[in-house]
């Protein structure tokens, strides 16, 4: 019997975890942040909406950024539940979050549509167990000003701290254990964003 060939893993693509109504996306805080949000489902007062926050459906991709929660500053893994059409909405609203040559009209247009966008688009290589980066890109999303304020008052569903789950897998990476790290992993799918949702300029 013959097997069909693996396809090979497109350069850009929205994963994530996610149900018919909500995508989960991660964040890293200080203790007196992450601690707060998750005991109540919203973030605290101390929490800045006027600063741009950045959403990460990948969870490897946030384990690189917070050193498996050890940064500073980054202790508290959260995953965010959040609605699908808030997410969307973030999407559809955005705008590549540097000037790419050929792709954008030019780098004033380019600066002009980006003080408009309440939220950006970012494609980073997407991380391996050990952190390593892959050849396929991994969606960050920057939310400001509307967007920012809607996450947080709008879309938010639930919070779940997961830095226990953080620190489980990288113990079991530093092991020599991959295959019962990446039983671990939250199951990532792609993500059915629709053509028009992201029909933005990519590197």
């Amino acid at each position: 019997m013959n097997e069909r060939p693996v396809e090979p893993e497109p350069k850009f693509r929205v994963r994530a975890r996610h149900t018919e109504s909500t995508v989960t996306v991660y964040q890293a805080y200080r203790p007196g942040i992450g601690g707060p949000a998750a005991r109540t489902g919203r973030f605290p007062s101390s929490w800045k909406r006027e600063r741009m926050t950045w959403i990460k459906p990948s969870f490897l991709w946030m384990m690189y950024r917070c050193g498996w929660g050890t940064k500073e500053g980054q202790e508290t893994v959260l995953a965010v539940e959040i609605d699908r059409a808030g997410f969307e909405w973030a999407l559809r609203h955005s705008c590549l979050s540097h000037y790419v040559p050929g792709l954008h009209q030019d780098e004033a247009a380019w600066r002009r549509e980006l003080r408009r966008a309440p939220a950006r688009v970012q494609w980073d290589p997407e991380r391996d167990l050990r952190l390593d980066p892959l050849p396929h890109r991994s969606l960050q999303l920057g939310l400001a000003g509307e967007a920012a304020a809607r996450y947080a008052d709008e879309w938010i569903v639930g919070i779940e701290d997961v830095t226990p789950l953080a620190t489980r897998i990288h113990g079991l990476v530093r092991a020599g254990e991959p295959e019962r790290a990446a039983a671990l992993l939250p199951a990532e799918r792609p993500y059915p964003v629709a053509d028009e949702v992201l029909a933005h300029p990519r590197p």
